[in-house]
This record gives C-alpha cells, structure tokens and sequence, in this order.
C-alpha cells in the first residue's frame, strides 16, 4: 500500500473596501470599469422584486450603458424566498444565458439579496467573484458585511452556507429614503445590537439621536453607517470564520432567529433580534452581568426605535424553546449564548469562550414571562 502527501498550503488576501455613500450606481460602474474585477467578462445582477424597479434595474443599464455585457435575476422579496430552491432557480437561469466562470455576481439590495447572492457566488462555476450594493439600514449593518452568506431552511435560518468575502461593498444611504419605516426600524435593531456589544460610547449616541434616523438627518445616518462597519469589521478581522470571538456578533439571535422562523416570517429579522435581544438583557441581568438600569435602557431604546419588544401572541412558546436548538452555537445539544456585560461589552468566560450554557429551563422562564 502506498501514501501520498498532497500538500495545499496557501495564503488567501480577501481584503476588501467599504464604500458609503450617496448614489453610488456611478461609482460602482467607474469602479468596475477601472479594473475592480479584471476577470469577469459579464454581470449577473442579483436582486429581489422590491429593489428591481428602485436600483437594479438602473445598474442594469448603467453597466450596458457603459459596454459590459449583463443580465437581471429577480426572485420574489422576503425572507421566504432565501432557500435552496431559488439559489437553483437563479443558476438555472445563469447557466442558460451563458454565465460560466468569466462572470461576477452584483448583488443589488438588502440581507436576503446579499445572503443569496453571495452564496451563489461561491458555489457557481465553483467560485465566482461578487459585489454587494446594500441599499437597506439592515444589510448596511450587518447582512453585507463579513462574508457570511447562506439560505433558510424549514428547520431553521443560515445553517446552509459559507464564507465568502466580496470584491467591494456599495452602502448607498441614499437608499435609506426608499425604505418604508418599519425596515429602518429592523435595520436598527442590528445597529443597536453592535452598540450593546461593543460600544457604550455610541450606545449613548443612539439615545440622543435614534429619531434623526427616521427624519434621514445626513450626519446621524452617516455616522451609524460607519459605526456599524468599524464595529463589525473590528471582530471579522480578527476572527473570520467564526471560531470564538465572531460569536459576539449573535448578541440576541439565539431567540431572535428562532422567533424569526416560527413566526413563519411575519416578523422581520430585525424586529425578531429586537425580541432576542430584550431576552438576552434579562438573561443578563438574571447571571448579575446587567443592571436594572441596563435592561431598563435596552428596553427603551428599542420601543424608540419603532420595535417590538415582546413575544407576539400568535407565536407557540413551547414551539420556540425548542426552535433554540437549532441554532448554530448549540454544542453536544447543549444550549449556548452570547451574554452583555453591562452595556457595550460581551462577557467572556473563564475557558475563552464568548458564549455560555444555559439550561433550557432558565430561558424558558424568561420566555415564558415575556
């Protein structure tokens, strides 16, 4: 019998720049016209029936306008459309107008886009390159940024996916005024999450200055749209693949996305992260890691912000307890979350580890009483 040694060491630079702004379609083009994906030869631009008419369909243009030969996919808006059935759809489609591995994916809209799109990106021809235009507060904050892409499945959220990082990232704030209010108000609920983690400091900005957000005051959003990438940036880069600290970034999820699925959708992501995070305060609080005070200004930074912060009546309790366990960060079935220390810190506890055990029948009291 013989052994061979197949050695693949490799040293990957997937760097990339943010870019916020005003109306960027132009940029975009300029940029990609400058050379910013030398390889491609063509564009699918990836978006979803609500962003068509607003921007894809502008980028579509801009791009023909400008020479390079492009094409549209639409899929249906809403959370229910992230599945394994449209990414199929989409590279059906891809494949039939001509896209082989000369093109890049040009993602056009908010998380479900950009999740979507991103995953398709990775898988088609075996790995093509991508570029997302966030046009939602949502995306801006969190879905468009670190390389995470994935879709849903009838168990639970993201669980199917990978890292993939993009070419450049568009955040036009100029998109914000498309949005109807209660997507601004999801979009601030990840912008909330990133202050009660890591920022105390911008925390207290957000309580000074939520409502300018919904006035679309230029410096406000300016400055959240920069919080939220110098925040999350901080943690990617030191740990891309989610190995331990990038668990941070789950603040509130564990019982947000499990609200999320078996509402069946009819809470936006971020209005179930908003519920999560208002448990995950109280689970704080319950361990001696947050104050009355603490809870108290979560609380209320949230109803300011146009979320719920309750569980909806139509939601089974019984049902969502067992929905947690299907979240990524159970371990040997063991319940695990992400718990604030206080107000812009996470704890970490004594093995290095960002994420704790809680046994189910101490967030089943929180939920319950919810």
């Amino acid at each position: 019998m013989k052994k061979f040694y197949v050695e693949l060491k490799k040293v990957v630079d997937d760097s990339y720049y943010i870019e916020i702004g005003h109306d960027l379609i132009d940029t975009l083009v300029r940029d990609i016209k400058n050379g910013l994906v030398p390889s491609a030869k063509r564009y699918a631009v990836v978006t979803d029936s609500n962003v068509k008419g607003l921007y894809a369909d502008v980028v579509l243009e801009s791009l023909k306008e400008a020479g390079m030969k492009a094409d549209l996919f639409v899929f249906p808006a809403g959370e229910k459309s992230k599945t394994r059935e449209t990414k199929a759809k989409i590279e059906d489609e891809m494949l039939s107008l001509g896209c082989r591995r000369d093109c890049c994916v040009i993602a056009v809209g908010g998380g479900v886009v950009t999740d979507l799109a991103g995953f398709i990106a990775g898988t088609f021809g075996r790995g093509v390159p991508f570029i997302n235009y966030a046009t939602t507060l949502l995306s801006a904050a969190d879905a468009s940024v670190g390389g995470k892409t994935a879709v849903d499945t009838p168990l639970a959220t993201n669980l199917i996916g990978l890292f993939n990082q993009p070419e450049r990232i568009y955040i036009d704030i100029d998109a914000w005024k498309t949005l109807p209010k209660r997507e601004l108000s999801s979009g601030l609920a990840e912008t909330i999450k990133h202050a009660i983690l890591a920022d105390n400091e911008f925390f207290c900005y957000l309580e000074n200055n939520i409502e300018k957000v919904f006035d679309f005051n230029t410096e406000v959003c300016e400055h959240i749209a920069e919080k939220n990438c110098e925040i999350k940036y901080q943690v990617v880069m030191k740990d891309e693949r989610e190995k331990g600290l990038r668990e941070i970034l789950n603040l509130g999820h564990t019982v947000g996305r499990a609200i999320e699925t078996v509402s069946d959708y009819r809470l936006l992501h971020g209005e179930a992260v908003s519920i999560g995070l208002v448990a995950e305060v109280k689970l704080a609080k319950s361990l001696g890691l947050a104050s009355d005070d603490d809870e108290s200004r979560v609380i209320s930074l949230l109803k300011r912000a146009g979320l719920p912060i309750t569980i909806p009546d139509y939601i089974d309790k019984c049902e969502l307890v067992k929905k947690l366990y299907t979240d990524k960060k159970v371990r040997d079935g063991k319940l695990r979350f992400v718990i604030q220390d206080g107000i812009g810190k996470i704890k970490e506890f004594d093995d290095g580890n960002f994420a704790k055990e809680i046994a189910e029948e101490d967030i089943a009291k929180i939920i319950y009483s919810e």
